[in-house]
């Protein structure tokens, strides 16, 4: 727009450096699934850049009947490219674009150049749980190429659950918020591989989407009073609904069904009194003379009380080695 008198001659308005949209996406969602805003800027642009030809949203925005030039300009390029009040969408790649965005804020520190508007502007984005699928394509390709990993079987893999489920048991007893987070992933990992292993087998493969979906199912099932018409209030009722839809799954004939007895000896003992208890039996503990009894008895008194023998007795254990270590002159450690 100009302005104009009888007397003046035209005077162009400002010149205006155009605007630069930063498209991110998320390879973790199917392609082609972008926001409105997204959608709107790319339609209203008037060019549309991508450095990888073989971005997974290409062809779905071409498709859209977008035109998207693969270039990679520089930051000079790009500001150049919107002089006049042009809009350039730069579709980011997997990588991001760190040389372009620090070239960006180089000629803006300087000064000396009309900076255009700068948006970033997600398209995509993760919902939570979306980094699963990141472990799901990693463990993939580690079953596909490791020498080690892809000789691995569910037989020559139980110790470590068996270890990783006690390291994360100590990591949540010493209260370590960083060894937490740690244990908890090689936790998951065993998870993922056996699943990954599963789908390998001959007669009844499954995967990890199998896993998840039958935990799932199982969930709601017996929750009830969440995702049905039930009611609990107290945490009792909530473990009556556990139990009684897990009694119907089951169909067991014994409170004892499915209890593992590999388990340790003070653990077993608490979980065989504890569904005594639930179950509201009057089961005299069995006498005999031995230390075995004892602890047997010690056991079933710490469930009744709400104790956890087990964490009990790893609690004093710890004590005990604090001491033989001040006695060895070496410390305490946590």
């Amino acid at each position: 727009m100009v302005n104009t008198t009888s007397s003046e001659a035209p005077v162009p308005t400002v010149f205006d450096p155009g605007r630069v949209v930063l498209l991110t996406t998320s390879h973790r969602v199917a392609p082609g699934l972008l926001s409105w805003p997204a959608w709107q800027a790319l339609r209203s642009a008037d060019r549309v850049l991508c450095a990888d030809g073989a971005h997974p949203q290409l062809p779905y925005l071409r498709e859209a009947g977008t035109t998207v030039d693969e270039a990679a300009p520089t930051a000079q390029e790009l500001v150049d490219a919107c002089a006049g009040g042009r809009t350039v969408v730069v579709v980011a790649t997997g990588e991001g674009e760190s040389a372009l965005t620090d070239g960006l804020a180089r000629l803006a520190g300087s000064g000396r150049v009309s900076m255009p508007q700068l948006e970033l502007l997600p398209a995509s984005y993760d919902l939570p749980g979306a980094r699963l699928l990141d472990l799901v394509q990693v463990m993939d390709r580690i079953r596909a190429e490791c020498p080690w990993s892809s000789r691995k079987t569910h037989e020559g893999l139980a110790k470590y659950a068996i270890e990783e489920a006690y390291e994360l048991v100590e990591a949540i007893e010493t209260g370590d918020r960083d060894e937490l987070r740690e244990e908890l992933g090689d936790v998951l990992l065993q998870v993922i591989f056996h699943a990954r292993i599963a789908e390998e087998d001959p007669d009844a493969p499954f995967s990890v989407d199998d896993v998840a979906g039958g935990i799932v199912a199982k969930l709601i099932h017996r929750h009830p009073h969440v995702f049905g018409d039930e009611t609990a209030s107290t945490p009792e009722e909530v473990k009556e609904h556990w139990l009684r839809t897990k009694a119907i799954e089951k169909r067991r004939e014994s409170v004892t069904d499915g209890i593992p007895l590999a388990q340790p000896g003070l653990a077993l003992a608490s979980k065989l009194a504890s569904r005594v208890r639930t179950a509201g039996l009057e089961v005299p503990l069995p006498q005999a003379q031995g230390i075995g009894y004892e602890l047997l008895a010690l056991a079933v008194r710490a469930e009744a009380e709400g104790t956890d023998p087990e964490a009990a007795l790893r609690a004093a254990a710890r004590a005990y080695r604090d001491a033989v270590r001040v006695a060895e002159g070496v410390g305490n450690r946590r």
